[in-house]
């Protein structure tokens, strides 16, 4: 064997194990190309060996692939369930803000029906009604007012009786829910006669 034979076996056996990578990269097992020829058959035990190391270490490399590709798929699927989460919670804030929103306007309504039937009775002359009873649309559905009106029986100190002084107690129901609410106010009236 001359010297450029043996350069020529040594350049088609690294082209043989360059070869070999390659198609255990790409799947292919057992089969390896020489200068052009296909050879099958079986490789001599330093190949052999050459060959489990080198598959030794690319099933290495693709476990390490498919455990970063694992573990960002892991992240992803984590970071999804935090969003959708984040996103339900909000949802949740935003019906619960809109609810007392809701119920806020309802009571602001119920007291501006109080005050403006209040400032009626003060404004009109002579004894308010003993008992009346109303019902009123509040724009949040009907409510229901109550009338009642009684002498308030003040005293004076020295035990003399007001008289002309009228109690008068303002109460509205109305439903929500599926219960009762109701708001009541008591003021007094005077009137002299």
């Amino acid at each position: 064997m001359q010297r450029g034979e043996t350069k020529m076996i040594l350049d088609s056996k690294y082209l043989m194990l360059d070869d070999t990578i390659q198609h255990l990269e790409h799947g292919v097992r057992g089969r390896r190309r020489v200068d052009g020829i296909a050879a099958w058959g079986a490789a001599s035990e330093r190949e052999q060996a050459s060959q489990s190391s080198i598959q030794h270490r690319l099933s290495g490399r693709r476990d390490r692939k498919r455990s970063a590709i694992g573990f960002a798929l892991y992240e992803v699927l984590l970071g999804v369930t935090v969003f959708v989460i984040g996103v339900l919670a909000l949802g949740r804030a935003v019906e619960n803000c809109l609810n007392a929103s809701a119920l806020s306007a309802e009571e602001d309504r119920v007291r501006q029906i109080l005050s403006n039937r209040m400032s009626e009775i003060q404004a009109t002359p002579g004894i308010p009604d003993a008992a009346k009873e109303s019902k009123i649309d509040s724009g949040y559905g009907t409510v229901k007012l109550v009338q009642k009106t009684a002498p308030a029986k003040l005293t004076e100190q020295d035990g003399t009786e007001l008289n002309g002084v009228n109690r008068v107690t303002l109460t509205v129901q109305w439903t929500r829910g599926g219960g009762t609410q109701t708001k009541s106010i008591e003021f007094y009236v005077y009137r002299a006669g």
